[in-house]
């Protein structure tokens, strides 16, 4: 359709897998999933719910009838309701024990957790697919010297490998605040309207360990999980404030990684993959414009504006809970997880086919390698013979003319001609030649890189499942 509105995400840029998770499909099989884990628990704590009714459930957990919960929805103004008359049309016999005792966040909160769990699951196996990328990259090139910058000014030489490192070590600070939130979430499980779980105590003849054993059943039929101990009508929404944060420190890494690429395209010295028949600019036609690097700093960006929106739902919410965080939610929630989603497979694209220039870095080493050089040719013409201050003077009046040279006539770096051909400084051509070879002025940066991939990647890269599907661009 043409002719409506629909969200960029599932047709630009993210996954089939993680549009899927935040599907309304998967949403409304989830809840039937719960109600039928609630009819369980229920059951054998012997409210009068029979195996027929249960089965009956079970034969159409997954086939929803979108159209008469459509119509329920329009007489009720109540999806949760709607999605009960719905499931009870469908099963005439389990229909008036569907959700016996519970509120609509049993299903609704429950729900968004499990869906969440899912989402930051597949997020993971994206983030290590693209620290094992990366980490190779910075092994293949770990001391391939470059220019390094602070500020963005030739500072001392690093490698291009370990530049990766930064880059590489940033995702591994989200890997372990996923990891740190994923192992820490929880379901709200059965507390009832208002979090007092008073309606489970109606129906379990005031019995508080029944009711406490009867949440612990129902979860137990919907997996692995603990519940949190205390929730008002909804879990807290700091909860879903943090799996924001998680997105947003994935969205801040991703950002740096692209935009410093996009300086180096700028440069000249590592490109992102440019296909054969993509055009650059309609104008240019000379043009390879970093537009994936541009989109991934344009995804980053409104992931990390859209972590404010959990955090002021949170920070609002009154008392026992009120309904202005439903529609924020909605919108909040899932276009962050489809944007880093969609940020993850373009890293992963232009990680996968970088394109490095050792020439044009090189040349740029060179260009500014005599500057940083001048202390070492010092040291060496001192053990010749010669007068420390004098040669000091000498050097620094030669890199300001050499300097000087360079920015206002446009002519090549010719301070290592200067020295050569100055008595004083006794040092040949090949001894300069020598004194700037641009590996002694690396320092640790190769072994830090290989200290780096080992200790601290590769465990997690041969632990984790990978992300092996198809990375291609879809536009």
């Amino acid at each position: 359709m043409h002719d409506i509105y629909e969200t960029p995400f599932n047709k630009r840029y993210a996954s089939r897998e993680m549009s899927y998770i935040f599907s309304e499909d998967n949403k409304f099989k989830t809840w039937r999933k719960l109600w039928i884990a609630l009819a369980k628990g229920e059951k054998e704590f012997g409210l009068p719910i029979t195996d027929e009714q249960i089965s009956e459930m079970e034969a159409n957990k997954d086939n929803i009838n979108y159209e008469d919960a459509e119509e329920f929805e329009k007489k009720f103004k109540h999806d949760v309701m709607a999605h009960i008359h719905a499931y009870g049309k469908q099963c005439p016999n389990a229909m008036p024990i569907i959700h016996l005792g519970a509120t609509s966040c049993y299903v609704g909160d429950n729900t968004d957790i499990l869906i969440m769990v899912e989402g930051l699951k597949l997020i993971k196996t994206k983030l290590v697919a693209v620290m094992e990328k990366l980490s190779d990259f910075a092994m293949n090139y770990k001391d391939m010297p470059t220019l390094g910058f602070t500020h963005f000014q030739p500072a001392q030489l690093t490698t291009v490998g370990k530049r990766a490192t930064l880059w590489l070590h940033e995702l591994y600070l989200d890997y372990e605040e996923l990891n740190f939130v994923l192992s820490s979430i929880k379901l709200r499980g059965l507390k009832g309207t208002t979090g007092t779980q008073a309606s489970f105590m109606d129906l379990l003849d005031n019995d508080a360990n029944k009711v406490k054993e009867l949440e612990k059943k129902v979860v137990s039929f919907i997996g692995d999980y603990d519940v949190y101990p205390v929730t008002g009508q909804t879990y807290s929404r700091k909860v879903d404030s943090r799996v924001l944060n998680v997105l947003s420190g994935i969205a801040q890494s991703a950002y740096k990684f692209a935009n410093d690429l996009r300086m180096l395209q700028s440069l000249k010295e590592i490109e992102e993959p440019f296909e054969k028949s993509q055009v650059g600019s309609s104008a240019m036609p000379y043009k390879r414009n970093p537009m994936r690097s541009e989109r991934m700093c344009a995804l980053s960006r409104f992931v990390m504006t859209d972590a404010l929106n959990p955090a002021l739902t949170s920070s609002t919410q009154w008392f026992e809970r009120t309904l202005d965080d439903s529609a924020n939610r909605r919108l909040s929630i899932s276009e962050g997880f489809l944007a880093v989603d969609a940020i993850l497979m373009i890293y992963l694209n232009v990680i996968s086919g970088l394109v490095v220039y050792p020439k044009v870095i090189e040349k740029h080493v060179k260009d500014e390698l005599p500057f940083m050089a001048t202390e070492n040719i010092m040291m060496e013409a001192v053990k010749k013979g010669g007068d420390r201050q004098k040669l000091h003077e000498k050097i620094r009046q030669y890199s300001m003319e050499a300097g000087r040279k360079v920015k206002e006539e446009g002519l090549p770096n010719d301070l290592l001609s200067r020295i050569e051909s100055d008595n004083e400084f006794n040092i040949d051509k090949n001894e300069l030649d020598s004194i700037l070879d641009a590996k002694k002025y690396i320092g640790r940066a190769a072994v830090q890189v290989e200290e780096f991939v080992e200790n601290y990647i590769k465990p997690v890269t041969t632990k984790e499942e990978k992300y092996n599907g198809n990375i291609e661009m879809k536009i």
